[in-house]
């Protein structure tokens, strides 16, 4: 299933995908697309997803997304097709939306400036995560350290074109031929978020980022690379027995 609901004029999108799908070996789409937040009781919307393997949510307004189908029927669908093993993938404004917190506007190619962010809930289909889209090319390293800065339990996201994570459980698997990078603010020792005056730059310490390409994977539940040691889990046992 196809959901354009991020788009405000989908003509045509289903078309372009369709296409793309179809030289993957994916024949068979249906498109799901909501003009109205009621439409999403209506049963012949709700019936798309009895023989649903997938949902892939377009690109456009993750906001559209969020506010349409936000606890509605169709979010629980979503949701129950997840619970059963289906997956559940996004592009852009697709990709953005399955965080917890979801980035919806901020300034790109620039240092953070405080007060520049949108934020609103996400589907949280991945909990404790912001993920931001077209990273690197649209240079949004400010405004995904601005939303760490202001949600430093959650793990910033930045997810390159042309580049994916797969994630099963609470670890994810980069594909693509660009870079993943990991913002954790959950050892920054100091942040003017709070205390500064509007429209200045973000100052915060001691803020950790992991840079991941192809084939690397990364653990959520540790906040680490897979392949590497919880290093403070290990300093911290080290200290107890010693």
């Amino acid at each position: 299933m196809l959901a354009t609901v991020a788009s405000h004029q989908p003509e045509g999108y289903f078309e372009s995908y369709q296409a793309a799908f179809a030289d993957l070996g994916v024949t068979d789409l249906v498109e799901l697309y909501l003009h109205e937040r009621a439409e999403t009781a209506d049963p012949d919307k709700l019936g798309l997803f009895d023989e649903a393997a997938g949902v892939f949510f377009s690109g456009g307004d993750q906001l559209r997304i969020a506010s349409q189908i936000g606890d509605t029927p169709v979010e629980q669908r979503v949701r129950e097709l997840h619970e059963r093993g289906g997956v559940i993938a996004g592009t852009s404004a697709g990709a953005s939306v399955m965080s917890e917190t979801m980035l919806v506007k901020g300034t790109s190619s620039e240092s953070h400036r405080i007060g520049d962010l949108h934020m609103a809930p996400g589907l949280g289909l991945v909990p404790n995560a912001i993920i931001d889209q077209h990273f690197a090319e649209r240079g949004r390293f400010g405004r995904l350290f601005g939303a760490v800065a202001h949600n430093p339990r959650e793990l910033g996201i930045g997810i390159d074109e042309d580049t994916a994570i797969v994630l099963a459980a609470q670890r994810f698997r980069v594909i693509g031929s660009g870079c993943v990078y990991v913002i954790d603010g959950a050892g920054v020792t100091r942040s003017n978020i709070a205390e500064a005056e509007a429209d200045r730059a973000l100052s915060m310490h001691d803020v950790r980022l992991h840079v991941l390409s192809s084939g690397d994977e990364f653990d959520l539940s540790i906040r680490r690379p897979a392949d590497m040691p919880d290093r403070h889990r290990s300093h911290a046992r080290e200290e107890a027995t010693g």
